[in-house]
């Protein structure tokens, strides 16, 4: 069947205007809420399917502004012979460069055969569907899809459940798996007249009273009843329509009842195998009512793994585990410029597949943070706690921040990942120690291209900004939350600084002189090298996050300006 090469809306919900070329296959469309994401697969479902009514609302125009009227347009191709058929849509034939991604007038070598189907709605609120040919235009004709084509065109939507497609109904999966038909005109009419009947025998003597005061009334009253009223079952109550039919298990109850996941899963199997052809299919959400190990199985049954793709998909998610199982080529980020309504679905480039495995859970957040190692994450988050447990203050989660770990490497590699986000529209803070040079080019592009990046002084690690900036009792505070953190380990924490010292320092000596308010500036130091390092004292998430969270933010005051104007900055960016 069909396949969308191009999809074009106007004034559409919260879409302004929106231009996309989609896949052949898998199109996973990811994003924070309120992009646009599930408008644009309803906006394929209103344009393409076979609904003989059609309810739109003022609240369906952009900003409610019904004097704009909203338009989509879906390009057709990989059209079927019926579709390419010169007596019935010949002038509305155009051709489609793929190359170019345009549209043209007409077929030619070359280019595919393409049909463009454009749904309107002005402000009275009637949907109107044509084809948009201006070679038809020109003759003064005007047409719509068969009804017919319209049906084999219309795509499968997926929802909170499969309930629909689990029973011989018209337009159900059911009935597309075979030619066979169940004969419910026949069979179904007798077993609702025995039902009837077997309830009238039974009734008569159930109703005795009731039934011998309507017989009275009645002919006390001259209304006919015949020789006598009677209870049965009403012939419209036990009438068997449309959907009689359905799945059951073996325990006889309907598989209708099976829970969303399941539903949901089996629905999209069934359409694989009724689908002879390409087809359509949208799905919200993919991860609705699916645990980690069903959803890579529903993306499997959906063809995310063909090399040549038997479906057409369209779905959305917030799930990590989509995203690390998909290619890059599958994933298309939705942006929205609020400002000007322009929404935009940017493909995802070859470079970021690496990214997708490893730091999945960014693609889904509002802004990312590439932090350089986990002890920056620690601190963030630890401070972040603070502040939500003790201020009531907004969530770095809350304001949709993913922090992610560049988990150390080469000075150039938060720049790296930081472009990947960059390019696809998020917004992008990089938070970094100065302990080593700052490579000049990339952090002049990276701000260039509307990055901000944070860091300490020059020279500075983490553990020296904490420890240097901070007066003699809150460093007697670091120094006893590192013996908690190590109880079995105070030995190593005391070899680590007299490493770092020369032997000129201990434990116990540091203690003692943090309590007496003499740390000299040289002695901090040394304190710093020992907490910092591949084993540092604070060196994964949990331990920095403790820090942050019971020694740094109660004591903030207690530190240095320029300690405290990098944190202030961070979090302001942050929840901004």
């Amino acid at each position: 069947m069909p396949a969308i090469r191009k999809l074009e809306i106007r004034n559409f919900r919260g879409i302004k205007s929106l231009s996309w070329n989609p896949g052949p296959g898998f199109n996973c469309l990811i994003g924070p809420g309120d992009s646009g994401k599930t408008s644009v697969l309803d906006a394929i479902d209103l344009c393409l399917g076979a609904k003989r009514i059609v309810s739109f609302t003022d609240t369906d125009f952009h900003n409610a502004d019904v004097s704009q009227p909203l338009s989509i347009t879906v390009v057709l191709g990989a059209l079927e012979d019926a579709l390419k058929s010169i007596d019935a849509y010949g002038d509305f034939l155009r051709g489609y460069d793929a190359a170019k991604n345009e549209l043209e007038e007409e077929p030619g070598s070359g280019l595919e055969t393409a049909l463009c189907l454009r749904l309107t709605v002005s402000q009275d609120l009637e949907p109107a569907w044509s084809l948009e040919s201006s070679r038809a235009a020109a003759k003064g004709l005007e047409r719509n899809l068969k009804w017919a084509d319209r049906e084999r065109l219309s795509p499968l939507r997926l929802g909170a459940g499969g309930d629909s497609h689990l029973a011989w109904r018209r337009g159900s999966l059911l009935n597309k798996l075979s030619d066979e038909k169940p004969d419910t005109s026949g069979v179904l009419s007798v077993a609702a007249r025995d039902a009837r009947k077997a309830f009238a025998d039974k009734a008569k003597d159930q109703l005795k009273d009731a039934i011998e005061i309507v017989n009275a009334t009645a002919k006390g009253l001259g209304i006919s009843v015949g020789s006598t009223a009677t209870a049965m079952l009403d012939i419209h109550a036990v009438a068997f329509g449309s959907g009689s039919i359905s799945l059951h298990d073996e325990t006889g109850i309907p598989l209708r009842g099976m829970g969303t996941g399941s539903k949901r899963l089996l629905t999209a199997g069934l359409h694989k195998e009724a689908s002879r052809s390409k087809s359509i299919a949208l799905i919200d959400e993919i991860e609705m009512g699916l645990e980690p190990h069903r959803i890579v199985r529903f993306l499997k049954s959906l063809g995310s793994k063909e090399t040549e793709p038997t479906m057409q998909v369209f779905a959305t998610s917030h799930s990590p585990i989509a995203l690390q199982e998909l290619a890059f080529n599958q994933l298309f980020i939705v942006r929205q410029d609020k400002a000007g309504g322009q929404t935009s679905v940017l493909a995802a480039p070859r470079e970021v597949q690496g990214a997708l495995r490893a730091t999945s859970s960014s693609f889904l957040a509002k802004s990312v943070l590439v932090c350089e190692g986990k002890t920056e994450i620690g601190f963030l988050r630890g401070i972040d706690l603070f502040r939500v447990e003790e201020k009531g203050a907004e969530s770095i989660d809350a304001a949709g921040v993913s922090l992610l770990d560049c988990d150390g490497g080469s000075e150039t590699r938060p720049f790296e990942r930081a472009a990947a986000f960059q390019a696809l529209g998020y917004r992008v803070g990089i938070f970094i120690d100065n302990d080593r040079p700052i490579p000049e080019a990339e952090a002049k592009t990276f701000v260039e291209n509307g990055g901000t990046l944070f860091h300490w002084a020059e020279g500075q690690s983490i553990e020296d900004a904490i420890i240097c900036s901070a007066t003699d009792s809150v460093i007697l505070a670091i120094l006893k939350a590192a013996e908690r953190l190590n109880p079995d380990d105070v030995e190593f924490l005391d070899s680590r600084l007299k490493s770092a010292s020369g032997g000129k320092l201990d434990l116990e000596g540091a203690e003692a002189l943090a309590d007496l308010d003499c740390l000299s500036p040289e002695q901090k130091s040394w304190i710093a090298k020992a907490a910092g390092g591949k084993k540092g004292w604070f060196k994964d998430v949990g331990r920095m996050e403790f820090l942050a969270r019971e020694v740094i933010g109660p004591r903030f005051k207690d530190f240095d300006v320029p300690f405290k104007t990098v944190a202030k900055s961070i979090i302001a960016w942050a929840t901004e």
